[in-house]
């Protein structure tokens, strides 16, 4: 998603949506930060000596990304149906793999995909040197409540002087898809404190980095417009990202779809195409 988190527990989608869901996200929405990724790899020069650990790495297009640039990779991620997509790409010969993965596509180093938290994805001997958060933060109430332990759960996996990267939304006067946001916090305020909105404030990287003991050091800001097909094509990237969850649990899937598609109306251009421009910002920070 471009932004995941904890889900409230009345608002997790249904079991049986979660594959269709998962494939939504990676055929339609992941793509959307790929100049993210491409900023943070070319600040930090991403390469044949990065041991990269992905924090909710979904279905693995940021590492597929690093991998390509000789990094060795391993994503970690709750979510089954997002991972088991991740080794689509990054593991496509499951026969030839052993125990710790296999070399994925374009990559000279080994590949890992983990369904759990961080503690799975231990390497004792041999600590990584970056960290990745790429779900941006600053846009529901307490969306970082569940990044904050993960970041404590990884940094003893890394080694001292590593770089952790940390990804929010920016002002929502240049974010475009702010708007469609207020729309889902307005349906979810029925649930008490579930997927509220809130607009991104400046220094929330910085407080997460703060939480988790980290020391900042350089930070960023990346153009990601959101560009879609169609409005259906739209509706269902952005609701594959989670930030819904909660407004369909308040109210159900065809009223939040529908209220979704009203909101975009303002970014549909003449040829039916979705348009909406947005920022992001990421904070590069050091493990002390």
């Amino acid at each position: 998603m471009l932004v995941r988190h904890q889900p409230h527990p009345a608002s997790a989608p249904a079991a049986a949506d979660a594959p269709a869901r998962a494939r939504d996200w990676a055929e339609i929405q992941e793509r959307m930060l790929v100049p993210l990724y491409e900023a943070v790899y070319e600040h930090l020069e991403v390469g044949t000596a990065t041991r990269l650990l992905g924090l909710g790495c979904g279905s693995g297009l940021a590492l597929l990304m690093a991998a390509t640039r000789g990094a060795r990779v391993t994503g970690v991620d709750t979510d089954h149906a997002r991972v088991d997509l991740a080794r689509e790409r990054l593991l496509p010969d499951p026969a030839a793999s052993g125990p710790g993965g296999h070399r994925g596509p374009g990559a000279g180093q080994e590949s890992r995909l983990l369904y759990g938290g961080p503690d799975a994805a231990a390497d004792p001997a041999l600590p990584y040197n970056l960290v990745t958060a790429f779900q941006p933060v600053g846009c529901t109430a307490g969306d970082s409540d569940g990044l904050v332990p993960a970041l404590t759960a990884a940094v003893p996996l890394a080694e001292r002087g590593g770089a952790v990267v940390l990804t929010g939304w920016g002002p929502p006067e240049r974010c475009a898809t702010t708007s469609v946001f207020r729309v889902a916090g307005r349906l979810a305020e029925r649930l008490r404190g579930g997927g509220r909105w809130r607009p991104a404030h400046r220094d929330d990287l910085e407080e997460v980095a703060a939480r988790a003991g980290l020391r900042p050091d350089g930070s960023g800001r990346v153009s990601c417009p959101f560009g879609y097909a169609d409005t259906d094509s739209a509706v269902r990237g952005l609701l594959s990202t989670g930030l819904f969850d909660a407004a369909v649990a308040a109210s159900d899937q065809a009223t939040v779809e529908k209220e979704v598609a009203e909101a975009l109306h303002p970014y549909v251009r003449h040829d039916g195409t979705v348009w909406m421009p947005n920022v992001f910002r990421y904070l590069v920070a050091r493990i002390p």
